[in-house]
C-alpha cells in the first residue's frame, strides 16, 4: 500500500486565486507559494488600491522565491474570464487550482435590495464561480487532475441581518459545489467549499470601521477558540485540499470558524 501523501507539496501547481489581493485571497497565495505553486493573483478592474495590491503581493511572492503574477479581470464577465485565464497559462501554465475566492457584499436592509444590487452581489459571488470553474475545467480534465476550491461564510448557518443578498449568494455557493464535484468527479478533479467564520481581513474593516476590538471581544465568547480569526488561520484548509492530501475529498464544506458553529 502506498504511504499516505503529506499535506501539501503543490511544487510546480498553477494556482488561480481570484480576488487574491488582499484579505483571505492574499494569505491563500502565500500560503501556496510556500508550499512551490506557481500563483496567479487576481485582482478587479477599475481599481487602483487592487491594483496595487496585487502588484504589491506579487512582488513579495517573487522576492521569496515563487514564481507570480498579477492579472486583472471581472470574475462576472465571461470574456473577461477566459481571457483571463489564457493570459495565466500563456504566463505561468495551465491552471490547475483554482480559488474562486472573489466576492461582492454591502450592508443593505433587504427591502431596499433591488434587482441591479442583487445582480451584482450574485454575478461575482455566484456566476463568477461557474465562469471560472467552466474556464479551467478543459485543462484540468485533459490532464486528468485538478483543484476547485469555493467560499461561503458561517452566515449560511447563521443568518445575517443587512446582508440578505450576500448571505443567499454564500448558501448558492454550496449547491454548486455540490453538484459541481459531481459533475467533474470521473475527470480526476475535486471540488470542495471552505467556509470561514468571522475573520479580520480589511473588507470587515471597511464595512465596520473601528469595530474590531468589540468584534474579538464578541467572538471570544461565542467561539471554542476563544480568539479572532485571521486570515491566515485558513490557509492550511486551503493548502489541504489543494494538494494531493485531499484527492478523495470532494462535495466537501469545511468550516473554520474557531468553533463558533458546532455541529
Amino acid at each position: 500500500m502506498p504511504a499516505a501523501p503529506a499535506v501539501g507539496g503543490l511544487e510546480g501547481e498553477v494556482a488561480l486565486v481570484t480576488g487574491g489581493w488582499r484579505g483571505i485571497g492574499a494569505a491563500v497565495c502565500r500560503a501556496f507559494a510556500v508550499q512551490g505553486a506557481l500563483v496567479a493573483v487576481n485582482y478587479p478592474p477599475q481599481s487602483e488600491p487592487a491594483r496595487h495590491g496585487a502588484l504589491r503581493l506579487v512582488d513579495e511572492l517573487r522576492a521569496g522565491g515563487a514564481g507570480a503574477m498579477a492579472v486583472e479581470g471581472d470574475v462576472s464577465d465571461r470574456l473577461a474570464v477566459f481571457t483571463m485565464v489564457d493570459l495565466v497559462a500563456s504566463e505561468l501554465g495551465n491552471v490547475g487550482i483554482l480559488v474562486a475566492n472573489a466576492a461582492a457584499s454591502a450592508r443593505l436592509p433587504w427591502t431596499t435590495i433591488d434587482e441591479g444590487e442583487w445582480d451584482r452581489v450574485m454575478g461575482v459571488n455566484v456566476t463568477g464561480t461557474l465562469l471560472c470553474a467552466q474556464a479551467v475545467y478543459p485543462a484540468m480534465r485533459d490532464r486528468g487532475r485538478g483543484k476547485i476550491i469555493t467560499v461561503s461564510s458561517v452566515m449560511v448557518e447563521l443568518g445575517s441581518a443587512n446582508a440578505l443578498h450576500y448571505v443567499t449568494s454564500k448558501a448558492a455557493l454550496i449547491g454548486l459545489t455540490r453538484s459541481l464535484a459531481r459533475e467533474v468527479g470521473r475527470d480526476g478533479i475535486c471540488v470542495n467549499c471552505v467556509m470561514p467564520g468571522a475573520i479580520r481581513t480589511e473588507q470587515e474593516e471597511e464595512m465596520f470601521p473601528g469595530a474590531a476590538e468589540q468584534t474579538a471581544r464578541e467572538q471570544a465568547v461565542r467561539q471554542s477558540v476563544p480568539r479572532r480569526g485571521m486570515a491566515e488561520d485558513l490557509a492550511g484548509a486551503f493548502v489541504y485540499l489543494a494538494s494531493s492530501a485531499s484527492d478523495f475529498v470532494s462535495g466537501q464544506v469545511v468550516v473554520v470558524d474557531g468553533g463558533w458553529v458546532n455541529y
